[in-house]
């Protein structure tokens, strides 16, 4: 099991093309832990905001009556992949890690997969 420095470290190091990493918490928007990010990609803002996209599409499965969780979120950019998956172990509900990936350096399955399992390990 790793805490959340440790996956944030990973998340970093171990998948190509990694522009920065948080753990947010979905219920008040606050990063638990940010790596990364920089001028141009400020972390804190970004899990606010994305705090919203992870709301909204829990609301519209609601309405729409679709059972199930979601695995993750990709949002595609120009020039990046920003990809939001929820925590789903026992003490991650309500807590999501995000990922910016550098398009142009990174593999997206090869990303996911190793989002998965970093998320496996992680324990909060």
């Amino acid at each position: 099991m790793a805490n959340v420095e440790i996956s944030l470290k990973e998340m970093m190091t171990s998948i190509e093309g990694s522009l920065g990493a948080a753990l947010v918490d979905y219920t008040s928007g606050m990063a638990l832990g940010t790596l990364g990010g920089g001028k141009d990609l400020d972390l804190t803002v970004a899990a606010a905001g994305n705090t919203d996209v992870i709301r909204a599409k829990t609301r519209t499965m609601e309405h729409l009556g679709l059972k199930g969780e979601i695995e993750d979120i990709l949002i595609t950019l120009g020039s990046q992949y920003h990809l939001i998956r929820p925590l789903t172990g026992r003490g991650g509900n309500g807590l999501f890690l995000y990922l910016v990936l550098d398009r142009e350096r990174s593999n997206l399955a090869m990303a996911r997969h190793q989002l998965k399992r970093i998320e496996a390990d992680l324990e909060v």
